[in-house]
């Protein structure tokens, strides 16, 4: 996957190392062995099979998720930092994947989680630059085209009867957040459930972090903060968990905490817009 990001989607070694939240100097040796390891054992670049589809998707769709992630990480600048042209790609190819196995459930699973992304685009950054959250964001602003296909999807495969996979639940759990008119109507108990069924599939602790987070809206930041300080081992060099921290900290009246949190959050984020907004949230922290 790694050598796919860098040679087909044109990724930059450090962009291939944030998406595996590892070292830059790691990702880039791992791909130097892939190189190396095709050259030796002669490994052919050929066209497959349609039979060979079935067995290739799950890594060409983990391919797919990553180049529109970091297509999604508001590295740019300007009024719109995101990369549409990373982000439009890795939705369009998504669509030829669909067109190829229509009855795959993951394809269309990754494609409704892109769309129901891609609809919060627009309010997703402040005409300053600054990240927008969730909870914060203008819904006004969503495409409700793009919502009304991701909730279409979404509603096929729950339809289908097969237990889901990985992207079908990550999509429904965006379902769940943009079917919800206000924040405050957020079905928070669904949400947690859902994340439940993806940690049975995918027991990660990106995945342990997002639960705390929804945790959170259901039983308070306290049982939270203790999920959540379990995770800085695995975590401890990625800015989602020290940025939960801080929030959770601030939500507990522990602003000292907060603070030194927010600072570990800011010195990890890597773009301007996720550092604007961690650094006016530490800042009112007073």
């Amino acid at each position: 996957m790694a050598l796919t990001l860098r040679l087909v989607g044109g990724l930059a070694v450090p962009e291939i190392a944030r998406a595996f939240l590892v070292q830059e100097a790691a990702m880039g040796q791992r791909i130097t062995r892939a190189k190396a390891k095709i050259k030796a054992a002669r490994i052919p670049y050929r066209v497959p099979s349609a039979e060979d589809l079935p067995a290739r998707v799950s890594g060409v769709l983990a391919v797919l998720f990553l180049v529109f992630n970091e297509g999604y990480l508001v590295t740019g600048t300007g009024p719109d930092p995101v990369r549409h042209d990373l982000t439009a790609e890795a939705i369009r190819l998504t669509r030829l994947i669909r067109a190829l196995l229509p009855r795959e459930g993951e394809v269309a699973g990754l494609l409704a989680l892109m769309l129901l992304i891609e609809a919060r685009r627009a309010a997703r950054v402040s005409p300053g630059g600054e990240l927008v959250t969730l909870g914060e964001q203008d819904r006004g602003a969503w495409d409700a085209a793009q919502i009304a296909e991701g909730h279409r999807l979404v509603r096929e495969r729950l339809a289908a009867g097969v237990a889901p996979g990985r992207y079908q639940v990550l999509a429904a759990i965006n379902a769940v957040h943009t079917s919800a008119r206000e924040v405050r109507d957020t079905d928070w108990s669904q949400i947690v459930a859902l994340y439940d069924q993806l940690a049975r599939l995918d027991p990660s602790p990106v995945v342990a972090l997002n639960r705390a987070i929804a945790v959170a809206e259901l039983d308070g930041p306290e049982v939270s903060l203790a999920a959540v300080d379990r995770l800085a081992a695995p975590l401890a060099g990625y800015h989602a968990y020290h940025a939960t921290r801080a929030d959770l900290l601030r939500r507990l009246g522990r602003s000292q905490q907060s603070r030194a949190a927010y600072d570990k959050a800011i010195e990890l984020a890597g773009n301007a817009a996720e550092t604007a907004y961690l650094t006016r949230r530490r800042d009112q922290l007073g």
